[in-house]
């Protein structure tokens, strides 16, 4: 059950779990302020802790405000796309034929039948999106499950606003943003590490950060990449 604590003008979302430590976060694209707490701690005690905690929220926020954002795309020619952290020129084709998109070395060819809309477009490049990530996350999985000693039983693409991806380690299924397939590899294998992380450790306790540095002792680094990168323009959120 989540509870919110109301701090001026921030909003903080409560969820008291069976951890033994207290995670603050803030996370993109608004800035949306969640605090995970052991049971036992009243909602008092947790409001002491966050107001503690006010100018290092408002330092994230900001942060999150003024990273850069993607202009809405509308998909038309010479428009700039991203393909796993690289610039490409869009370019359209009208064919009476099924759709299609097709990487090239200085161009993205999205080919579809004439009169398409930008919606019929975008919903195109959406799904060759997905299937960049489906044909690239596999082999990722299969090198880190040795390594961590750990099984992924299920992975899923997913269109997210608020994270890059999400972990169940009760079932072993993880989830990934669709958007990574416009960000560089490196940040993928990070996502895909950190998720895979949560199968070992649930929480982003002492014993997560220690297991990250094990395995990719360069995971900050390719976070703040990540979180550097343009973000998506959500319609109403610009």
């Amino acid at each position: 059950m989540i509870k919110r604590l109301q701090l001026n003008e921030i909003a903080v979302d409560v969820v008291l779990k069976n951890i033994k430590n207290i995670h603050l976060s803030v996370h993109p694209p608004a800035g949306r302020v969640r605090i995970s707490a052991p049971r036992r701690m009243s909602l008092d005690a947790l409001r002491a802790f966050a107001i503690s905690k006010l100018d290092w929220i408002r330092r994230q926020q900001r942060k999150l405000r003024d990273q850069t954002r993607e202009t809405p795309r509308e998909y038309l020619n010479r428009e700039s796309h991203f393909v796993w952290g690289q610039r490409y020129r869009l370019a359209i084709e009208e064919k009476d034929a099924a759709p299609s998109v097709e990487l090239q070395p200085q161009q993205l060819v999205l080919r579809v039948r004439p009169g398409a809309d930008a919606a019929h477009r975008e919903a195109i490049m959406a799904a060759w999106y997905r299937e960049q990530l489906r044909q690239a996350v596999p082999p990722l999985i299969e090198r880190w499950e040795p390594i961590m000693g750990v099984t992924v039983r299920e992975f899923s693409i997913r269109r997210m606003k608020t994270r890059w991806g999400s972990c169940t380690p009760k079932t072993g299924r993880i989830r990934v943003n669709s958007e990574l397939a416009k960000k560089p590899r490196e940040c993928l294998e990070y996502l895909i590490v950190h998720e895979m992380v949560h199968l070992l450790e649930p929480t982003h306790n002492a014993r997560f950060i220690a297991l990250m540095d094990r395995y990719l002792p360069d995971w900050r680094s390719l976070k703040a990449l990540l979180n550097q990168l343009p973000a998506r323009c959500e319609h109403g959120h610009c």
